[in-house]
């Protein structure tokens, strides 16, 4: 707990003493600070399940629920595995997701259609593409690595309660956008909202943190929404029955499981 306190000290210290004054030191110090985000936001805890419900919502309000299981687990050496159950609605009851997200090297996706009884291998340039149908891209699921855009420290400000470091993000490697901009709370490093501009520099897709929790001592968003702004449709995501470091086991993540799906973590 010391160490957490010290580091997040010693960042605050950083970018309260750099803003202002762009520098190589500058943009190295906002990678660490969008590290620390990415292991905060996706890699918490030694392992993740959550039962999710996904709304997808109309500018007009017509709203169509989707309700999965997310199972998580990291590798030792870095990376993770994610497996992802839908139960509902029936169009989509029994189809899986699941990722082998790398550090230094494109992910492998596999789909599970069951009508089909079809694994389908998710090609990376489709990573950028709509998660079934929702708001959010593949890459928003399961996190972009963070070496695949160049990073630097735009200024501090209060977010709502929260004090934050404001990032900008610009890629060296395809992207869905073409710069981002990203308030992180500066103690829990969680992303509390993210801006995504196109190669116009229009906004055209907005991410929150809605809700934060403790979650067994580790700070959780467990509500979230991704809004575009260009069409008015959003997608609000809600994580419930959220446990850390239930023990999930290798086995879990295959192509066999894919066809027979580990029923115990799926209740």
């Amino acid at each position: 707990m010391k160490t957490w306190i010290a580091y997040c000290a010693t960042v605050s210290f950083i970018v309260l003493t750099t803003v202002g004054h762009p520098s190589a030191g500058v943009a190295s110090d906002a990678t660490e600070i969008m590290q620390q985000s990415q292991a905060a936001f996706f890699e918490a805890g030694q392992d993740l399940k959550a039962r999710i419900k996904m709304t997808l919502m109309t500018r007009e309000g017509q709203q169509r629920l989707r309700e999965l299981t997310m199972l998580r687990k990291n590798f030792p050496a870095g990376g993770q595995k994610y497996f992802l159950y839908f139960h509902s609605p029936a169009d989509v009851s029994g189809t899986i997701f699941m990722v082998y997200k790398y550090p230094v090297k494109d992910d492998d996706r596999w789909l599970f259609i069951p009508a089909l009884n079809l694994v389908q291998r998710v090609a990376a340039r489709d990573s950028r593409s709509s998660f079934v149908g929702s708001d959010f891209s593949y890459e928003d699921v399961s996190g972009r690595d963070v070496e695949a855009d160049i990073h630097q420290v735009l200024r501090t400000e209060a977010l709502g309660s929260r004090q934050t470091v404001v990032i900008e993000s610009v890629p060296t490697r395809e992207a869905d956008y073409a710069k981002k901009v990203s308030w992180i709370d500066q103690v829990t490093f969680l992303p509390l909202k993210e801006e995504y501009y196109d190669v116009q520099g229009a906004l055209y897709k907005v991410f929150t943190a809605d809700e934060i929790r403790d979650v067994q001592g580790l700070p959780t968003a467990t509500k979230r929404t991704m809004t575009n702004v260009k069409t008015g449709h959003k997608t609000e995501v809600v994580l419930d029955a959220v446990a850390y470091n239930v023990g999930l086991g290798d086995e879990i993540f295959t192509e066999r499981a894919l066809r027979r799906p580990p029923e115990k973590w799926l209740k």
